[in-house]
């Protein structure tokens, strides 16, 4: 694309770019891959004013969806109250998420589901050298 047709479809696009002042009305958005395991991180990491999506999180639950979605929150209810116990959400984690599937039967079967995956691998975006 030449420069000059360039700047002739950024002029039939103008229309269609949003105008009005956005900052101040959004949420950090957690999503893609994660289920009950990651919640401590997501309550540590995100606090209260955010949103998960829990897609294979929740649909994967091997009783349903709905006892899916009800692990989901159980595991972060049982976050949230930790974290305002005083619990550290980065080292007590795994064992807050093990309390409570102790008392939620829905909660422990998709614990067993994820296991304890945790993730290692290096950093995607880093500038080469």
């Amino acid at each position: 694309m030449t420069e000059l047709s360039l700047e002739a479809e950024m002029r039939r696009l103008k229309p269609l770019v949003l105008t009005e002042p956005l900052e101040g009305g959004v949420l950090p958005v957690a999503s893609g891959g994660i289920h009950v395991w990651h919640m401590p991180a997501l309550t540590e990491i995100f606090g209260d004013d955010s949103v998960l999506q829990f897609g294979g999180g929740t649909l994967g639950h091997p009783w349903g969806n709905a006892p899916g979605a009800v692990a989901n929150r159980v595991a972060l209810e049982a976050c949230v109250k930790a974290r305002n116990e005083g619990r550290d959400l980065a080292r007590e984690g795994n064992e807050i998420i093990r309390e409570a599937s102790k008392w939620s039967p829905k909660l422990a079967v998709a614990c067993e589901v994820w296991k304890e995956i945790v993730f290692h691998f290096a950093a995607v975006d880093i500038l080469d050298k």
